[in-house]
């Protein structure tokens, strides 16, 4: 029982990046290594094949089987989730930069004290049910959701895809698609968010 308890202490602690760093490396080596390519939007096409769109859109109509360890992974990932917030509570909100946290305050997001209150990078006053009722929350959820899957799709892979996968494999349209994710990401922060979030 104590060794139990030793463990869950060490878990519910703050890891260095390098850790995470050093897993994602891992498993791409081990990727490579199988022939593999690793993606999170590749798991949504397979669960839409799953259902059977492939009958009416030929984009899904593939052998989803190949990649039933994709599934595994995302279950695993929605398990893991779970398991951090419901299992091992920590008291403090995750810890972001002081320079971050005064840039938000400046265009109106409020910053969890305690995790209790914005679950982390997701402040609550945004991104609850009720939001969707209003033009702001419309906006950020289901708009940014959809351009996220259409994103995604045009781009031929998610952030994780070409970020990780595809750098690793040198190829040059990842290169190009990575570029365009962070040209995005500073837009959205530095021009559209606080255009947003003013409505």
């Amino acid at each position: 029982m104590e060794f139990l308890r030793d463990v869950i202490s060490i878990v519910s602690q703050p890891w260095h990046w390098a850790v995470s760093g050093a897993v994602i490396a891992g498993i791409m080596f081990l990727l490579l290594w199988f022939g593999e390519r690793f993606g999170v939007s590749r798991s949504f096409e397979t669960l839409c094949s799953i259902a059977g769109a492939g009958r009416k859109v030929s984009y899904f109509n593939f052998d989803w089987r190949r990649y039933n360890w994709l599934l595994t992974f995302i279950g695993g990932s929605v398990a893991g989730g779970f398991i951090a917030v419901y299992l091992l509570p920590a008291d403090e909100p995750v810890r972001i930069a002081q320079a971050t946290v005064e840039a938000l305050q400046k265009i109106g997001v409020k910053t969890p004290e305690t995790k209790a209150e914005g679950l982390g990078f997701l402040p609550g006053e945004l991104f609850n049910f009720a939001s969707l009722a209003t033009l702001k929350g419309l906006i950020l959820m289901v708009g940014g959701g959809f351009l996220i899957g259409f994103g995604s799709r045009w781009a031929g892979g998610c952030t994780s895809g070409h970020g990780i996968s595809g750098l690793a494999n040198l190829q040059l349209p990842s290169l190009v698609a990575v570029i365009g994710f962070f040209i995005g990401g500073l837009l959205m922060t530095h021009l559209l968010l606080p255009l947003i979030l003013k409505l």
